[in-house]
């Protein structure tokens, strides 16, 4: 099924066009006629977007990648059937077949009203918008009233089930009385379409001059500057997500740009160079920051440094934000575990993150009497004890179970206390972290 739903006026434009039979919010229909000259062409060898776009057909609106996808699925049911494949076809016709000639009695009325009933309840299922959040990864199904009256709407005026009201408003979750304004405001929500239509033809017309790497701001200037035209930048961006014109403009990193600007971000080299097992306590600390989640989603983020001789996790910090303060308050804990006793040749190494290349936590860093070493660039393997940890924690702490940062500071503090003094470790000569720290310091 196609992520692309279409509103109201586009759903009218597509059933305006001879070559459809069929729009719903999600996939259009369309006459047998259509697709066996829409084969031929293409076994002629005319690509499938330039036959769409000389039958009136707007790319922008369907999906540039529906040509191909529907030729690819004719050309097939063409070599197997040949013209009459499209012709009896069955598929977008819905689960009822041609209208029936005969007199039905009502025993049969009846059963055909509920077999469309049932239709309804499927179709509802499964037009629903996905909304993907970006940071949790997570699925949530979510679909708008103004959606379910625009469903029922059709449906009635589809099937003529005009007495069905109630039964198809309670089905959808919605109120009879909400659906028959919403029907009311048919006059308002047409002059707003008709409105909205007329701004995206002068958009997309500044949007394909700059052939789709204009964004709204842009185009809000062009509009001023060239046409006269005066429009909210905000009311652009809706538009273009409306009838979904996306800018293919490149994403600048701003921590990169501030780094080159100001030139005050330095990158160190790699002087761990993957030794990390030094045999002594305290030669060499990796360090790094991770995310984890709790609650609806919310984020939090754990700065750590580890001693990759003994695999002990020496000092962390668990905070909300990604503020230069967490590894300010990771440093301050570093120093507290050391007490002072810093080991002459002692090493943090870390990847080229902003935090780590940021002027202040260097000079800290030097005031500690640390070096500092770094990974080579987009290379996790030299920073690799650090980011087993961090797998490990993801793998064995259900942190999503935390409605709050409160209770993830305990879980998160009870798992290092864990990992630190229980865990055993076939690399460690089958001892904990502590106990071979202890081993080190004896041998």
């Amino acid at each position: 099924m196609s992520k692309i739903i279409f509103n109201e006026i586009q759903i009218k434009l597509l059933e305006s066009n001879p070559n459809v039979d069929h729009v719903s919010e999600r996939s259009i229909s369309y006459t047998p006629e259509f697709k066996i000259k829409a084969v031929k062409e293409n076994l002629n060898g005319k690509g499938p977007g330039q036959i769409f776009i000389e039958q009136g057909f707007d790319l922008q609106v369907i999906g540039s990648d529906k040509p191909n996808q529907c030729l690819k699925r004719w050309r097939k049911t063409f070599k197997s059937l040949g013209e009459e494949g499209f012709l009896t076809e069955r598929r977008g016709k819905g689960s009822f077949g041609r209208p029936s000639s005969k007199n039905l009695s009502v025993e049969d009325s009846l059963k055909k009203a509920e077999a469309r009933i049932k239709y309804l309840e499927a179709e509802l299922g499964i037009l629903k918008k996905v909304r993907r959040t970006r940071k949790a990864g997570i699925e949530e199904e979510t679909i708008t009233k103004t959606e379910k009256f625009m469903i029922i709407e059709q449906i009635i005026r589809k099937y003529g089930i005009t007495r069905m009201v109630t039964y198809l408003c309670n089905a959808a979750g919605v109120s009879r009385s909400g659906y028959y304004a919403w029907l009311k405001a048919e006059s308002l929500r047409n002059a707003r379409q008709e409105s909205d239509w007329k701004d995206y033809i002068l958009i997309k017309e500044i949007f394909d001059k700059k052939k789709e790497k204009a964004g709204a701001l842009v185009i809000k200037m062009i509009l001023e500057n060239d046409y006269f035209v005066v429009m909210n930048h905000k009311k652009i961006r809706r538009i273009m997500r409306k009838f979904n014109l996306v800018a293919k403009i490149r994403q600048i990193n701003p921590y990169r740009k501030m780094a080159k600007a100001t030139q005050e971000h330095k990158t160190l080299p790699n002087l761990l160079n993957r030794n990390f097992d030094q045999g002594e306590p305290g030669k060499a600390f990796l360090t790094d920051i991770t995310y984890v989640y709790y609650g609806a989603a919310q984020p939090a983020y754990l700065s750590c440094v580890k001693d990759a001789s003994t695999r002990e996790i020496v000092a962390y910090h668990l905070s909300t934000n990604l503020k230069m303060d967490i590894v300010y308050d990771t440093l301050r804990k570093l120093s507290e575990s050391l007490d002072g006793i810093v080991h002459p040749e002692a090493i943090l190494h870390s990847d080229q993150g902003f935090h780590y290349t940021h002027p202040e936590f260097q000079k800290r860093v030097k005031k500690m009497k640390l070096t500092q070493s770094m990974s080579r660039k987009g290379n996790c393997w030299d920073n690799a004890p650090m980011e087993s940890f961090f797998g490990h924690l993801k793998d064995e702490v259900d942190y999503l179970v935390c409605e709050r940062f409160e209770e993830l500071q305990v879980l998160i503090v009870n798992y290092i206390e864990e990992y630190n003094n229980n865990r055993y470790q076939w690399s460690l000569n089958k001892m904990t972290p502590a106990q071979y720290r202890s081993h080190l310091l004896a041998a």
